[in-house]
């Protein structure tokens, strides 16, 4: 009887582990053949106005603006501008204690009037000298008088001649220092360049000021002309290719968030402005600037802003949703024969298809439930769409999401399953 239970009793640890067994086996088996669905939205591909568009930031500033800057040196003593005063061309903006430029001019105006004074003298004994040795040559040519006295003569005569050129150079150095005299003593007057607003005062009254000479003088005053505003932005080297002078722009004052003005391009830097030079975080940008076209009285120097600069406009091309639109690398075989394995022809060979094998553009477009690639050329985009210039013919089901599908899980002949997309009455 014990032995009778005991071998029942394996037999049902037997049979349990290859039932067991048996459905670990068929597991694997219905696993291993059962195909990955990989969920994704869809949209159709469609004819659609397109508009590429350059981002930037910058500041505004305006398009005449002049600083003005201390070519004397002394104290202000008259100041009659405010910072926002409007002024005119010609208007006073500020006076320089003059003393020492007056007596500057004083001193110049002094040695002028006697370098005159020697001048008239020397012009004197000139006509003189030269009638005496004009004198003497009648009475040699009469045989009255010597050589020797047509000599002296004539000698004195070359030398009153060089005293009175040098007196006339004189005369013109001391005119050249009067003028420069003068033009020191006007320096410490200023008047405004230009119709405008004193859109920035750096000094007060009674403040010392320092002359432009071998270094830049004292900044005083900026005037501008507020009626004609810009943004200077910073375009990134590769969008900065796109632009063109006239382009149209829109642009978003970082003070008006209700008010949106419109611009036309006028400049485009041709030097870099690099920031980070040599570390990971180099960016190269180039200046843009583009003309307010319709600017208000509000609007101040140095306010931020964004810019939006619309390069180039297509109407009614095919196009699909810009993340549709992934890179792949084509698949191929690149085994190489063992007995080539030491051939460095064929490794210069593979190593050359490998170059030559680069990502090309694809979407993915749906049918009967599979995904099928299709390499597509793009042209220009949008912030949402893409322009499809050849490859799909438009009605086409392309997948628009999710990117993780697009970029990595979608392969030629996926088997895909739709979901709908969400709209904005849709419970999160």
């Amino acid at each position: 009887m014990a032995n009778g239970k005991k071998s029942k009793k394996k037999l049902f640890i037997f049979g349990g582990l290859g039932l067991l067994l048996l459905v670990v086996l068929l597991l694997v088996i219905f696993s291993g053949s059962k195909e990955d669905i990989v969920v994704v939205q869809t949209e159709k591909v469609e004819k659609r106005n397109i508009i590429q568009v350059v981002s930037a930031t910058g500041k505004i500033n305006p398009v005449y603006q002049v600083k003005i800057s201390a070519e004397a040196t002394g104290e202000v003593i008259d100041l009659p501008v405010r910072e926002g005063d409007e002024v005119r061309k010609g208007q006073l903006l500020l006076r320089i204690k003059p003393d020492n430029y007056e007596a500057q001019k004083n001193s110049a105006d002094a040695r002028l009037a006697q370098s005159k004074s020697s001048l008239s003298a020397t012009k004197a004994q000139l006509d003189k000298v030269e009638s005496d040795y004009k004198r003497v040559q009648e009475l040699a040519q009469k045989k009255l008088a010597s050589e020797s006295e047509l000599e002296a003569a004539k000698s004195t005569y070359l030398q009153t001649l060089g005293n009175y050129e040098a007196m006339k150079s004189g005369v013109v150095q001391a005119e050249a220092s009067l003028k420069d005299a003068v033009t020191n003593l006007n320096k410490t007057i200023v008047y405004s360049p230009l119709n405008g607003t004193i859109s920035k005062r750096d000094i007060d009254l009674s403040e010392r000021v320092l002359g432009s000479g071998f270094s830049p003088g004292t900044e005083m005053l900026t005037v501008a002309d507020l009626s004609k505003m810009e943004a200077t932005v910073n375009v990134d080297e590769n969008d900065v290719v796109l632009i063109s002078v006239g382009d149209t722009a829109k642009i978003h004052v970082d003070a008006f968030t209700d008010r949106t003005f419109t611009g036309v391009v006028t400049q485009i830097g041709n030097s870099a402005i690099t920031q980070g030079l040599g570390t990971q975080d180099e960016v190269v940008n180039f200046e843009v600037k583009i003309l307010i076209l319709n600017p208000e009285n509000k609007i101040r120097p140095g306010m931020s802003c964004d810019a939006d600069i619309q390069t180039e406009k297509k109407e009614n091309v095919l196009s699909v949703p810009i993340q549709s639109v992934t890179a792949r690398v084509a698949k191929e075989n690149m085994t190489t024969d063992p007995s080539q394995a030491n051939d460095q022809a064929a490794i210069d060979a593979k190593a050359k298809k490998e170059r030559n094998n680069k990502p090309k553009e694809v979407v993915f477009i749906t049918q009967d439930n599979k995904a099928k690639m299709v390499e597509v050329k793009t042209g220009i985009s949008d912030d949402t769409y893409i322009e499809i210039v050849s490859g799909l013919k438009g009605n086409e089901d392309v997948v628009s999401g999710p990117y993780r599908a697009i970029s990595k899980e979608l392969e030629d002949g996926s088997k895909v399953s739709l979901q709908p997309k969400r709209t904005g009455t849709e419970k999160k």
